[in-house]
């Protein structure tokens, strides 16, 4: 599912060179829940943005499914995030003035869906994150947790064959937290490919699998832990 080889990424600092990933090369499978950690700088964010198509490598190859990536236009590596990635942030990143239904029609306004076909399936998507009763409330009007359930739907609900992460817990108590861990397992039960940072060891023990990043590199591998 995702091929990543030999990929390094360098970032211009003034006349300064910052290498931020070397020589790094990841497998994911199709289905596979895996968690990225690190220290602050180690490449973490960095890896998960290339894996993600919203930034690309200086070297090396990356193929998504059947999608060459390296040297992909924008354009096409727009189409290819709407039509393969779901993304999921620490901010939820809804919009404030309008209600949960409306945040999650968003992606399939971009993808020029049909309204009523639009409604149909951010209703469908609200209640496989258990909220469905809520789908007329702002967010100001929804917890932190009831948010992020939000922003999940809005990421599934053009069925993404993969959902990228960045620290989805991050702003939420131990109780919301583990509540999303165990929707993204249910997602992963569900044939989705879940790829996510985060720097808490309690959340990513829900993962398959944990990817280790240190000073760019990867440092570790635990494969198949016993999810909870």
């Amino acid at each position: 599912m995702i091929q990543l080889h030999n990929v390094y990424k360098t970032y211009q600092r003034g006349s300064l060179s910052v290498p931020v990933l070397r020589n790094v090369s990841v497998d994911i499978k199709k289905g596979e829940f895996v968690a990225i950690m690190g220290p602050s700088g180690s490449g973490k964010s960095t890896l998960l943005n290339i894996l993600g198509c919203l930034d690309t490598a200086d070297a090396g190859s990356y193929t998504l499914g059947n999608n060459i990536i390296q040297g992909a236009s924008e354009d096409n590596l727009a189409a290819i995030r709407n039509r393969w990635l779901g993304f999921i942030f620490q901010s939820f990143n809804l919009i404030p003035r309008i209600d949960a239904k409306h945040n999650v029609e968003l992606p399939m306004v971009y993808a020029g869906v049909l309204p009523s076909v639009r409604q149909k399936r951010a209703l469908a998507a609200l209640n496989i994150v258990g909220l469905a009763d809520r789908a007329k409330h702002i967010p100001a009007h929804l917890s932190g947790g009831q948010q992020q359930r939000v922003a999940i739907a809005r990421a599934i609900v053009n069925d993404p064959e993969i959902i990228i992460a960045d620290e989805p817990t991050g702003a939420l108590d131990s109780q919301a937290s583990h509540e999303i861990m165990r929707l993204f397992q249910q997602l992963q039960a569900s044939g989705k490919t879940i790829v996510m940072v985060t720097h808490e060891d309690e959340i990513a023990a829900f993962a398959q699998r944990i990817i280790g990043v240190r000073d760019g590199e990867i440092s570790d591998h635990q494969d198949e832990r016993v999810q909870k």
